[in-house]
């Protein structure tokens, strides 16, 4: 098929096929028909353009040439098409790898369906550290037209933001439960899933949940970029829910399909499974970075982090522990960067005692956004923490998950510190690099990482800009993605300083008095 003017779509099919069609595609005409094949003129309309698709599986876009594509940046090519893609399908996968753009497609092709009266509301469902500095932040500057809301807080705060007129409502997995009927009430015409491996286990409340609010008539679109990474076991919870028709009724006989015994308790993929979970996991776009030849060679990602009650309320206290020495004492530079670290430190959880003891506090949520930023790439990652005590609460947490890793700290003796990093460079574990940034600031490659995650800012412009050069060099095959993790204000400040490049040393006196608003 092919287009021949802006409102027609040319196509040739068997005669044969030809009552079918006529009978789906009400704004269509037959131009010609031999008994063999017919020639068929139908209406580029996005109506008929869906219809085509659940017929033939695909079908010209007209989004393509009728969208204006509003925002502050120009669309990327891999972001009109997976746009486009989207925009025809009521339910599907998007694939795309973390650092593509793949939130700005889907809140294109959301605007575009809204534009036609398809679409009046879009609930978006993500992880609690990219509500507001991914989806709220990238609404504004790609749909600033719409209205977003982000239903956060206590049930009274969802509820006021779901009732409301949003256009777009964003909520966090586990919020969804707590205002489930509201939203069932309320009805959105599109649900889109970012990091969508949460959803991967059908026996979940999670997954029971989101399956109730989906209606015949509701648009679903699934986000992730490492779908069933772990286990062809994994595509039978979102293929449920995308495309039911693509896997067995009961996940048992998924298993069987997909996997085999080779003792009575371990199972392997069979080797069909790959093919398997590519036919479940339909229809469904794909863009690897490598693939995106116009993508910048590196992407900065900001991921917010809240911090548990528990942090929250040591945080408070020592601010005014702070504000009590300040006001008594001249601040210089130096005890100024000693005050902020304390506050850098327990806002990453864990902090030096004046007895020189370690204390760890609740950090879940930067422990869960760590794990999501694993989850979106098949690369390997460096984490550099800054403080040498929370590198412990890093690695045993990523230990506890099944995340092979190794440690880098100034304690690792150098000829040790070679091994590691030949091994993370040559072989398939470590997968993570868990590093403090003073020892591995200079001089060393860790092209075998596309991503690299701050578990706290660094307190130097040069330190920072070392630790993302280990992956931006001679030897990187692959775009990259720097990612910041921040829950607290000392953190975003800081980070506003290294990425302007400003040097916080110059800054830190004044840094420090904005922190405790004197």
């Amino acid at each position: 098929m092919n287009v021949v003017q802006d409102t027609i779509v040319h196509m040739v099919i068997p005669s044969s096929e030809l009552q079918f069609l006529v009978g789906h595609i009400d704004r269509c005409e037959v131009l010609k028909d031999d008994g063999t094949t017919a020639e068929v003129a139908v209406y580029w309309g996005v109506a008929e353009m869906q219809r085509l698709v659940r017929l033939y599986g695909d079908a010209p876009n007209p989004m393509l040439k009728q969208y204006d594509w509003p925002g502050m940046y120009e669309p990327f090519a891999h972001q009109k098409v997976t746009a486009s893609f989207l925009s025809l399908r009521d339910r599907c996968f998007c694939f795309n790898e973390a650092g593509t753009g793949k939130t700005s497609s889907v809140i294109w092709a959301a605007d575009y369906l809204m534009q036609l009266g398809l679409v009046k509301r879009v609930l978006v469902v993500c992880p609690l550290s990219i509500m507001y500095s991914a989806w709220q932040a990238d609404i504004f500057k790609t749909a600033m037209h719409r209205t977003v809301g982000v239903a956060y807080g206590d049930a009274s705060k969802r509820r006021k933001i779901i009732n409301g007129e949003y256009e777009f409502v964003v909520i966090n997995f586990d919020g969804v439960g707590i205002v489930q009927e509201d939203i069932s009430k309320v009805g959105f015409d599109l649900i889109v899933i970012d990091e969508a491996n949460a959803y991967k286990t059908v026996s979940t409340k999670r997954w029971k949940t989101l399956a109730k609010l989906i209606t015949p008539s509701t648009r679903l679109w699934m986000m992730t970029g490492t779908p069933a990474s772990q286990s062809p076991l994994d595509a039978f919870g979102l293929a449920k829910l995308v495309n039911p028709a693509g896997v067995p009724k009961y996940f048992t006989a998924w298993r069987d399909r997909v996997m085999q015994p080779i003792t009575k308790f371990k199972w392997v993929p069979r080797a069909i499974a790959q093919q398997e979970v590519f036919g479940a996991l339909q229809p469904a776009i794909r863009f690897e970075k490598a693939d995106c030849l116009d993508l910048p060679e590196l992407v900065y990602q900001t991921r917010e982090v809240p911090l548990t009650p528990q942090v929250n309320r040591y945080y408070r206290e020592l601010k005014n522990q702070l504000l009590i020495e300040a006001a008594g004492e001249q601040i210089s530079a130096v005890n100024a960067a000693a005050k902020l670290s304390k506050l850098l430190q327990l806002s990453g959880g864990a902090i030096y005692t004046d007895e020189k003891e370690v204390v760890e506090f609740d950090v879940s949520p930067r422990l869960n956004a760590l794990m999501e930023v694993l989850e979106e790439t098949k690369h390997k990652v460096v984490v550099f923490v800054p403080f040498r005590h929370t590198i412990t609460l890093v690695a045993r947490h990523l230990s506890s998950q099944g995340v092979a890793n190794e440690v880098i700290n100034g304690d690792v003796p150098a000829r040790e510190r070679s091994e590691i990093i030949n091994r993370f460079q040559t072989q398939t574990d470590p997968r993570v690099l868990v590093i403090q940034p003073q020892s591995a600031s200079h001089g060393v490659t860790l092209t075998a990482a596309d991503t690299i995650v701050f578990w706290s800012p660094v307190m130097s412009v040069e330190t920072y800009l070392q630790c993302v050069a280990r992956i931006d060099r001679v030897g990187q095959k692959n775009s990259m993605t720097v990612v910041h993790l921040q829950g607290s204000e000392a953190e975003r400040k800081v980070y506003q300083m290294l990425q302007g490049k400003v040097d916080t040393h110059e800054r830190l006196v004044d840094l420090y008095k904005e922190e405790l608003g004197i």
